[in-house]
């Protein structure tokens, strides 16, 4: 996997919140989602591995790690859902609803 964040991973992505940080996932969920509906599972694939690489900076991030379970386990169910079998039965809108949250948090807090 290609990093596609670098700018991030040089110490920006730690300047922003959890909740800002996880919408910005969510966003990535959602292009992986939408691109999915729209039959190009490759553009799905590379939303998808986005949202790992920022997941993966969100649970490095020193700041997160009393949320460190919470978060690991978002990483992994995303990985059953978009690489595996789904046997923990997610959906879209499962995903969708999850990560709404975080964005209406991020903007509450702007």
């Amino acid at each position: 996997m290609n990093l596609q964040h670098q700018n991030l991973s040089n110490g920006r992505w730690n300047g922003l919140s959890l909740m800002e940080q996880l919408a910005n996932v969510g966003s990535e969920v959602e292009r992986a989602i939408k691109w999915k509906e729209k039959n190009n599972l490759e553009y799905s694939r590379m939303a998808f591995e986005r949202a790992l690489e920022l997941l993966d900076l969100t649970i490095n991030d020193a700041k997160n790690q009393s949320r460190l379970k919470e978060i690991a386990r978002v990483r992994e169910l995303l990985g059953d859902y978009f690489a595996a079998d789904n046997k923990f039965a997610s959906s879209d809108d499962n995903w969708r609803k999850y990560f709404y949250s975080f964005n209406y948090a991020a903007r509450l807090n702007r």
